[in-house]
């Protein structure tokens, strides 16, 4: 791993943050991007690892040449590296390659034993729909209610798991929202599951770069049945991500994708299938994405998740306190400085009499900051922290449906990552005072279809900076 020569900086560890990106005045500005719970840049560290594997790279499993050889030697070796790293025990799990995580849950909805006695799943109103909309495809889903300030209520968790005890096959619950910052109490949680005989995943694709994930042994109360981890947000962009769970229940049932890769034996007759976690993942997988996660993996277990934690609290303590003194603001959530330390970097908010979507462009074309505006693939819970009434959800529900997006509920989202500082905390807090106070050069329209504000007379020149004939 690459040492690192100032612990309040990693900013060197990282591919690309001095690229300078254009504005609306006609200078440029390096890049502040503040987008990190969406998708985070490229460790250097995963850079390296995938460059120097491409010489080696070949078909992994059953080849008989060295390049296929080591391939699978690496390939394996990503999937060790990936146990190591969520506390998973090989002889008690498996861990599935996938793209992200969103298959991975995807995955496990179609593959999960449910029976006729045991079918309904338990999850929240503060789920990203990757871990809400594959239960309900699935089976009976039920959703936990939430305190007003957007937190699980874990009451009615409990209330929950009294009335559907018996029935109760899975809770699937994210480990810290990708809007709030929230962290559940995931192991509590599953001390809970587990004595009502059901089982827990955990959507762990915001938790994972920020804190420490340890499944821990399955005689352990406590323990996660399942874990998804997506590589998009863990540093390491090239397409990959991993489902960890209990090798018995992957040793059992057909794969919902077949193919090469998956089978035993197969004749004209009959179908043998291989074992875990062979069974599921069908075709030639991804071996440089696993290549990257676990180089990923590896350089921020060098860091320490301890080190990654106090470094994204002191952003986030500073943040919140800096923001607060920005008239008309409005933070969502948790916005006490001194608890910062409680959640993660993730911090929502709107600008009153200014929609989200105007905000974000000026950010963007006026000051290179990178944040997000809308819903984050959370409709529900940004209802409920708007405090939307049925009849007001439904009203903007149909002019949505209509093709006007234009009074779109949501909120701007800035979200740290490892190598942000103080000075992108500041560079946000003067921008947004800045459209808080109209102190902006840009005229801007907005287009009804998608509700986005767009620059009058201005676009960038995409070609200048990448292209595929250069």
């Amino acid at each position: 791993m690459i040492p690192s020569p100032d612990h309040n900086s990693y900013r060197h560890l990282f591919v690309g943050l001095e690229v300078e990106t254009p504005l609306l005045d006609g200078i440029r500005r390096v890049y502040t991007n503040l987008d990190n719970a969406a998708s985070t840049p490229a460790f250097l560290a995963a850079q390296i690892a995938v460059n120097e594997f491409l010489a080696y790279y070949s078909s992994v499993h059953r080849g008989t040449g060295f390049k296929s050889q080591i391939s699978t030697h690496i390939y394996e070796e990503a999937r060790r590296i990936t146990f190591n790293f969520l506390g998973a025990r090989p002889d008690e799990h498996t861990c599935i390659f996938v793209k992200n995580t969103t298959e991975a849950i995807n995955k496990l909805a179609r593959r999960f034993p449910f029976t006729p006695e045991r079918n309904i799943v338990l999850t929240s109103g503060m789920e990203h729909h990757s871990n809400d909309l594959p239960w309900r495809a699935a089976t009976k889903t039920i959703h936990v209610a939430l305190t007003p300030d957007g937190r699980l209520d874990e009451g009615d968790f409990e209330t929950k798991l009294a009335s559907y005890g018996s029935r109760l096959a899975l809770v699937a619950i994210t480990g810290a929202s990708n809007v709030t910052g929230y962290l559940n109490p995931i192991h509590r949680l599953a001390e809970k599951t587990h004595a009502a005989g059901a089982k827990i995943m955990v959507d762990c694709a915001q938790l994972a770069p920020h804190r420490k994930v340890d499944m821990l042994s399955l005689d352990d109360p406590g323990h996660l049945d399942f874990v998804s981890i997506s590589a998009h947000k863990l540093y390491a962009p090239f397409g990959g991500g991993a489902l960890v769970g209990r090798r018995d229940v992957f040793e059992q049932g057909d794969p919902d994708m077949v193919g090469g890769g998956t089978v035993e034996i197969v004749t004209l007759e009959d179908v043998v299938w291989a074992g875990p976690p062979d069974r599921d993942e069908a075709g030639s997988p991804n071996t440089v994405g696993a290549v990257a996660l676990a180089a990923s993996l590896r350089q921020l277990e060098s860091v320490g998740m301890q080190a990654v934690a106090e470094h994204e609290a002191s952003l986030t303590a500073y943040a919140l306190q800096e923001l607060s003194a920005i008239p008309k603001i409005h933070i969502f959530g948790d916005n006490r400085p001194e608890r910062a330390g409680e959640r993660l970097g993730v911090i929502p908010l709107l600008l009153e009499g200014i929609s989200h979507f105007k905000v974000s462009a000026i950010l963007g074309h006026e000051f290179g900051i990178g944040v997000r505006s809308g819903c984050f693939c959370a409709h529900p819970y940004i209802l409920h922290l708007l405090k939307l009434t049925s009849e007001e959800s439904r009203a903007v529900r149909q002019r949505m449906l209509s093709g006007d997006r234009s009074d779109m509920p949501g909120m701007i989202r800035a979200s740290f990552g490892l190598y942000n500082t103080m000075e992108d905390v500041d560079a946000l807090v003067y921008a947004l005072s800045c459209v808080a106070n109209g102190q902006y050069s840009g005229k801007y329209h907005q287009d009804i279809a998608s509700g986005e504000y767009i620059p009058d007379g201005w676009a960038p020149e995409f070609d200048k900076y990448f292209s595929f004939e250069n």
